[in-house]
């Protein structure tokens, strides 16, 4: 498919749905908000066995860290299915992993700290793509047509639409020149009129 077939409205085969779902909202960013509020969840209760040596990471705001990485995963599912909220929920992220840092193990080690910031960053930034304009009843061949600018007959009555091209403003003459007599003149003053 190349930029001069319009896409089509159509319902997508069903190996393609996922990547039109993907693509019109802020995937990457939720995805990683969300690996970003596991370790920090996880960290404080979470304890690694080492033989017969158990390792605890748990502190005294283990509720605190509970509650960042539950909101972490929460707002990355709302980046997900909520699109329209993406600022406020990326803003909202980068906030809660800033956080996360004195209250959950530096970050949930610094790792979960820099997935939830890379993700809300992305969701703050993301946009969605342009709608597409579809022609109706048009029959396409392929050519990129003319615009009636270049000396083309309007397309009319093949029964496509033609598109104006983009107006360039004039340029305005400048006023005056500045020589070294009007500078005189004026007594070497400049003017803001």
């Amino acid at each position: 498919m190349s930029a001069e077939y319009p896409a089509s409205r159509e319902v997508p085969k069903k190996e393609n749905r996922f990547k039109v779902w993907r693509q019109t909202r802020p995937f990457w960013a939720g995805l990683f908000t969300m690996i970003g509020g596991v370790p920090i969840a996880y960290l404080p209760y979470g304890d690694m066995r080492l033989g017969n040596v158990t390792l605890a990471m748990q502190t005294t705001a283990g509720a605190g860290a509970l509650i960042i990485g539950v909101l972490l995963i929460t707002l990355g599912l709302t980046m997900w299915f909520q699109p329209v909220v993406r600022v406020f929920a990326g803003i909202a992220a980068i906030v809660l992993a800033l956080v996360s840092i004195p209250v959950s193990n530096f970050g949930g080690l610094v790792i979960g700290f820099l997935f939830a910031l890379v993700g809300g960053a992305l969701s703050a930034s993301w946009a969605p793509a342009p709608p597409i304009e579809e022609i109706e009843d048009a029959q396409h061949d392929g050519r990129p047509e003319a615009s009636d600018e270049a000396g083309a007959e309007p397309a009319a009555e093949a029964g496509t639409e033609v598109v104006p091209a983009a107006v360039v403003p004039e340029q305005r003459e400048p006023e005056q020149q500045a020589t070294e007599t009007t500078i005189d003149a004026k007594g070497g003053r400049n003017s803001a009129g």
